[in-house]
């Protein structure tokens, strides 16, 4: 994942068409129902694709530790996204990509987030929103992790700082910014 800047937010079957076109590799499934996932998922694999999924935000699916279960174990998923700690702990109990997602709404929001951080030691963690970038390095040095940074992304330049600041990657649904790898 280290070298794809762009990881795509698929949240309908044009993106996907889209996705599944292109040069990328990893994608985001999300937004989609439950009861679709399995086709999904198979399209995405035997077009070579790495499928990651936001499990809080597929209709249907308990974003929990049950649910991260059926999305490796039946789902065969590369990765998952969620800032449930127990689902995380799945992932790496599991050695599936597991990607702590956090909110930075205010400075206890940070430290509440940093502290369960510390506690699963994830591999990548997702920060949002993008516009916090310059709290990368912190977080980053922090939690001996790499960061990806994803929300209300608008244009090519704030994606370049996010990038500039320390971002291995960013998550964005808009299209016009998977190109920029």
């Amino acid at each position: 994942m280290d070298k794809q800047r762009v990881i795509p937010a698929i949240s309908n079957h044009k993106k996907l068409k889209d996705f599944l076109e292109s040069d990328l590799v990893y994608g985001i499934l999300m937004n989609f129902q439950l009861a679709q996932l399995e086709d999904l998922v198979k399209v995405m694999k035997k077009n070579h694709k790495k499928v990651l999924i936001h499990s809080e935000l597929i209709k249907g699916l308990a974003s929990d530790e049950y649910g991260a279960i059926y999305l490796i174990q039946v789902l065969d998923v590369d990765g998952i996204i969620s800032s449930k700690p127990k689902v995380i702990e799945v992932c790496k109990k599991r050695g599936v990509l597991g990607i702590y997602r956090f909110f930075i709404k205010d400075t206890i929001s940070l430290e509440q987030s940093l502290e369960i951080g510390k506690r699963l030691r994830p591999e990548y963690v997702e920060i949002l929103p993008a516009a916090c970038y310059g709290l990368i390095e912190g977080i980053r040095k922090e939690l001996n992790a790499k960061v990806l940074m994803g929300g209300l992304i608008q244009d090519e330049a704030q994606a370049m700082k996010c990038f500039e600041q320390g971002a291995i990657a960013i998550t964005t649904s808009k299209q016009e910014l998977w190109e920029l790898n």
